[in-house]
């Protein structure tokens, strides 16, 4: 037994790293820096810090940092890295309604709108198994407009906890992505903040909070994936002042 003048264990030390690069946007990277030598080797030397900025915009764009999840009996996790631009109640998407999904009443829906610069990984909001995942082909029109979560090309995943409660979200590609990757299937067991998916070059995704989940984040605020609250159970809806 430690003697009581034993001072505690130190804590693990905390170092700032740059984030690495998702395996899915390597080959982005490969080949944004092998058109930057071809281009200066062709062209002109002109183009080499332009396309050099390039490809370090490439590899920021899919960076993967490590996040630390919060972890409590009922707390629903934001998926995406972005601005809060919708907290309100709407119908649940025919494709995540129904007894096998969401249920058909309607659902507060909290939209994130990821920019070019966000974090593009996306990560599941409770633990949990996966019992739906739809994909839509569509359009792509701008993801902050309110009709893109109908028209655009999208994805609708559900996960049910180990209570039965179920959470549903929505990737929407936007204006310039073009391809929504998805990591996970049904039946598959997640963890809380586990990566599930990314959307290329700008987007959205929507979670339907379960009715009895209090929104914990404010229009305009921005969310952090994997660790930003977006719900908890039996509490006042959040409330924020610009600043």
């Amino acid at each position: 037994m430690a003697s009581p003048d034993t001072p505690p264990a130190a804590n693990p030390t905390i170092k700032w790293r740059f984030p690495d690069v998702h395996p899915e946007g390597r080959k982005y990277v490969l080949i944004a820096g092998a058109l930057t030598l071809a281009l200066t080797w062709l062209v002109s030397n002109v183009l080499f810090w332009p396309m050099v900025g390039l490809t370090l915009w490439v590899a920021a764009f899919f960076r993967d940092p490590v996040r630390v999840t919060p972890q409590g009996e009922g707390l629903i996790i934001a998926p995406a890295d972005g601005l809060i631009t919708m907290i309100e109640r709407v119908p649940v998407p025919r494709e995540l309604a129904g007894e096998n999904g969401l249920g058909d009443a309607p659902l507060v829906r909290v939209s994130i709108f990821m920019s070019v610069f966000d974090v593009h990984i996306n990560r599941t909001p409770i633990p949990g198994t996966i019992r739906q995942v739809v994909y839509i082909s569509g359009k792509f029109l701008n993801a902050d407009l309110d009709k893109a979560s109908e028209e655009n090309e999208r994805q609708h995943i559900v996960v049910e906890g180990r209570d039965g409660q179920r959470v549903g979200f929505t990737q929407i590609a936007g204006l310039v992505a073009r391809r929504i990757v998805g990591f996970v299937k049904p039946g598959d067991m997640v963890a809380s903040g586990q990566r599930i998916g990314l959307i290329r070059f700008g987007s959205r995704v929507d979670v339907f909070l379960p009715d009895g989940i209090a929104p914990q984040v404010a229009l305009g605020q921005r969310s952090v994936a994997g660790e930003t609250v977006l719900g908890r159970p039996g509490l006042a809806a959040a409330s924020g002042i610009a600043q």
